[in-house]
C-alpha cells in the first residue's frame, strides 16, 4: 500500500494542471509528507500556487525554480528526494513544430537530466507523463515524448544495482486543463459566438484531472520498473464538445493544424506483441526486463492483449455524449456553465 506519508516528493512541471491536482491530491491524502517540492521554471505560476498553497499552512511544501534542462540543478533539488513525478514539457504541438529545437532541448534533454539526476541522488521510484501523441507519432511533440518515454524505460536497465524504478504514463486530453480544447470552446464562446473546427471528423481520447493523478499514483505504488501504463478512457467526437458548449454558435472549419492528427492512437498493432490487460489499464510491458514475467502476470491477473490490437480514439468501444460531455464540464471544468 503507497503511503506518502514521511517521504519527499518531486514534482517537474508542478505549476501545471496535472502538477496543481497532484499537489491537492497528496496534500489532503498524505498531510504528514516530509516534503512536497514544485519544480518549475515559471516564477509567476510559483507565486500564484503559493497563494493557494501557502507555506505557513502547508510546511511541507517548497518552491524551486529550476529548468529540466540545468543537470546540475536538477541534482540539487532531488538531494533526499524518494519520488520524482515528471510532468515538465513543452507541449503544444504547433509552437513545437516552430521552434523544434526548444521542444527537443526541453522534452529530451530535459529527461536524459531527469534520469541522470535520480540516479545520481538515488531516488527510489520515478514516474514520467507521457501523451497518446506519443504513440506512432507524426509531429515532433510527439517524437520529442516517445524519446523520452524510451530513455525512462531504458533507465531500469542502467542503474545497476540502485533498486530505482522507472515508469511512464500515457493518456489522451485531461478535460479542463490548460490549452486544452473546452476551455478554449468556452471562452471563444464568450467573446466571438464562434467554435472554430479543425476537421468535422476529429476524436480524441478523454480523462479527468484526477483520473490522470490517479494513474500515477498507480504507477508509484504498482510498477516494477519499465512499464508504460495507459487508462482505458472514452474518447469524445470534437463535434459533439461544439454542441455540448455551443449548439448556437457559429462553427466554422478552419483545417487541421501543423502535426495534427484526425485520431489519436494509444497502443499500436506493433505495440500489442508487449501489451497486457490489467483491468483498469493496460500496460506495454519493456522488452527488456529484469523481473520475471510469469510472477508479473500471476501479481497483476494480466492478460496479453490479441495480436493485432490496438487501442485509438476513432475505434474506441466507449464515447462520451453531448450529455455526458456537459455534465462532465461542469464537474471538472466549470461548475456554473450553462448551454
Amino acid at each position: 500500500m503507497l503511503d506518502l506519508n514521511g517521504k519527499s516528493i518531486l514534482i517537474t512541471g508542478g505549476t501545471g494542471s496535472l502538477g496543481k491536482a497532484l499537489t491537492s491530491h497528496i496534500l489532503t491524502k498524505y498531510p504528514k509528507t516530509r516534503r512536497l517540492i514544485i519544480y518549475s521554471r515559471d516564477e509567476q505560476k510559483q507565486f500564484q500556487m503559493a497563494q493557494e498553497y501557502p507555506e505557513d499552512k502547508f510546511p511541507q511544501i517548497r518552491y524551486f525554480i529550476g529548468d529540466v534542462r540545468d543537470r546540475e540543478r536538477l541534482t540539487r533539488a532531488f538531494q533526499g528526494v524518494n519520488y520524482v513525478i515528471h510532468a515538465a514539457a513543452m507541449k503544444h504541438v504547433h509552437i513545437a513544430e516552430y521552434n523544434p529545437d526548444e521542444c527537443i532541448k526541453t522534452n529530451i534533454g530535459g529527461a536524459e537530466n531527469v534520469v541522470e539526476a535520480c540516479l545520481k541522488t538515488k531516488v527510489e521510484r520515478v514516474v514520467a507523463l507521457s501523451t497518446d501523441k506519443a504513440c506512432a507519432p507524426i509531429n515532433l511533440y510527439g517524437a520529442t515524448k516517445l524519446t523520452s518515454d524510451k530513455l525512462f524505460i531504458a533507465a531500469n536497465n542502467i542503474k545497476g544495482q540502485n533498486p530505482i524504478k522507472f515508469s511512464v504514463v500515457r493518456y489522451g486530453n485531461v478535460m479542463g486543463s490548460n490549452g486544452s480544447v473546452i476551455p478554449f470552446f468556452i471562452n471563444k464562446k464568450t467573446l466571438e459566438n464562434k467554435l472554430p473546427i479543425t476537421d468535422p471528423n476529429m476524436t480524441r481520447f478523454n480523462i479527468s484531472l484526477q483520473g490522470g493523478v490517479d494513474m500515477v499514483m498507480h504507477a508509484l505504488e504498482h510498477a516494477w520498473g519499465g512499464e508504460l501504463f495507459v487508462p482505458k478512457i472514452p474518447s469524445y467526437k470534437i463535434m459533439d464538445v461544439a454542441e455540448a458548449i455551443g449548439p448556437n454558435c457559429e462553427k466554422p472549419v478552419v483545417g487541421i493544424r501543423p502535426g495534427e492528427k484526425v485520431h489519436e492512437e494509444m497502443i499500436t498493432p506493433s505495440d500489442s506483441f508487449y501489451t497486457y490487460d490489467l483491468g483498469k489499464y493496460y500496460a506495454i510491458l519493456p522488452t527488456m526486463h529484469e523481473w520475471d514475467l510469469n510472477d508479473f502476470i500471476k501479481k497483476f491477473n494480466a492478460k496479453k492483449v490479441k495480436l493485432g490490437f490496438s487501442y485509438n480514439s476513432g475505434e474506441n468501444e466507449e464515447w462520451e455524449t453531448v450529455e455526458s460531455l456537459r455534465e462532465l464540464i461542469k464537474e471538472h471544468v466549470d461548475a456554473t456553465f450553462e448551454v
